[in-house]
């Protein structure tokens, strides 16, 4: 009996023994957790948390559901960044079934279907409307939380082809990684990344605004708490990330909130800076300059265009900061890079730390 009326059922039994069918015949199964994930309560995401790792079948992320289930598991395979083309890719593509958990057709497709490609198991609320990029073979339809648990159930020590593609996972990440360590200046954005993950919290929040570095960011920072990396990947448009931390902070007051913003996206939204100054808010502005709008430029250069109207005349970046109050500063060197960050961090109050980067390791991925 349902009492409330807003209440969702647990999948049908049919649909989930029908679902259990198709992954235990599957030879290369993953499962790939989507963003509607990341909205569910606590309870629901522990069930989602309990059917990965019962299960034992590795998982990417998509970019809004980073942390539903934590990312140092070591069945992590990494976070879609793009719908083909990315690191991850390589794990989509041997995999002969795909098990997506809160999938949304407003979230950017994590993959694109394709004749003769991996069957997909869809789990969610809702059925999910048919798109060319995206139309599953099964669904399983109820309340996420209680369907995967019970699905769960119908799988455990059933499974001896749940880890066939964890054998790709070292060389996925490897290569997610590869400049995270790299000592040549302006630092790679992965470099940047971990010099981040290395400053912030495990339950700090890191809010996003849109450019080439997202990919970068979403791949390489790992979190295992939802919701602490906080993604414009519905519309992605620009000049988000700024308010997105500034309403991160007053919501959080006992973390501490940091936004990446390129310094395409940034120059629109400044006048934010004396808004957080105002709200006495604690936050960490880091702006990433790399000279130009780097996914416009990056996505020119995919479809033959010639580079038109990308490049940028940066105005002085710590200037403008301190014009509203806000302490800033500008790396200018490798040694100073997690200094300054974890300066600005500890710090207090509202920071602006620009740095200079190089994204050149993304173009590969055109």
């Amino acid at each position: 009996m349902v009492t409330n009326p807003f209440e969702l059922l647990k999948a049908k039994g049919e649909a989930l023994d029908r679902a259990a069918e198709v992954i235990l015949a599957a030879k290369g199964p993953l499962i790939m957790v989507c963003g509607e994930s990341s909205r569910l309560g606590q309870h629901s995401i522990d069930q989602i948390r309990d059917f990965v790792q019962r299960t034992g079948i590795p998982f990417c992320s998509t970019q809004v559901a980073k942390g539903v289930v934590p990312e140092y598991s070591d069945l992590y395979m990494g976070t879609t960044a793009l719908s083909k083309g990315d690191y991850v890719r390589v794990a989509v593509n041997k995999a002969d079934l795909i098990v997506t958990i809160g999938h949304s057709i407003f979230e950017k497709p994590p993959f694109i279907m394709s004749k003769g490609g991996p069957k997909v198991v869809h789990i969610g609320k809702r059925s999910s409307p048919l798109t060319q990029a995206y139309l599953p073979h099964l669904e399983v339809i109820g309340d996420i939380g209680p369907s995967v648990e019970a699905l769960a159930d119908r799988l455990v020590g059933k499974l001896p082809n749940a880890g066939a593609l964890l054998p790709l996972r070292e060389g996925i990440l490897a290569q997610i990684c590869k400049g995270a360590d790299d000592e040549s200046w302006p630092p790679t954005v992965d470099r940047l990344v971990q010099a981040l993950q290395n400053v912030m919290g495990e339950k700090d929040i890191l809010a996003l605004d849109n450019g080439l570095y997202k990919i970068a960011v979403t791949q390489n920072y790992r979190t295992n708490y939802p919701n602490t990396v906080l993604v414009d990947n519905w519309l992605a448009t620009m000049f988000a990330g700024v308010s997105s931390g500034i309403m991160a902070a007053i919501l959080n007051p006992e973390r501490r909130a940091t936004v990446i913003c390129g310094d395409g996206g940034i120059v629109p939204t400044l006048h934010e800076l004396g808004m957080a100054v105002r709200l006495k808010l604690n936050l960490t502005v880091v702006i990433v300059d790399n000279g130009c709008f780097g996914m416009i430029r990056w996505k020119q250069a995919a479809k033959g265009f010639a580079e038109y109207g990308t490049r940028l005349d940066n105005p002085d970046f710590v200037k403008m900061a301190e014009a509203f109050g806000v302490k800033a500063t500008l790396v200018e060197s490798l040694d100073d890079l997690e200094p300054a960050l974890k300066a600005a961090s500890e710090g207090g109050g509202v920071r602006v730390v620009v740095v200079p980067v190089d994204d050149s390791k993304y173009w590969s991925l055109r």
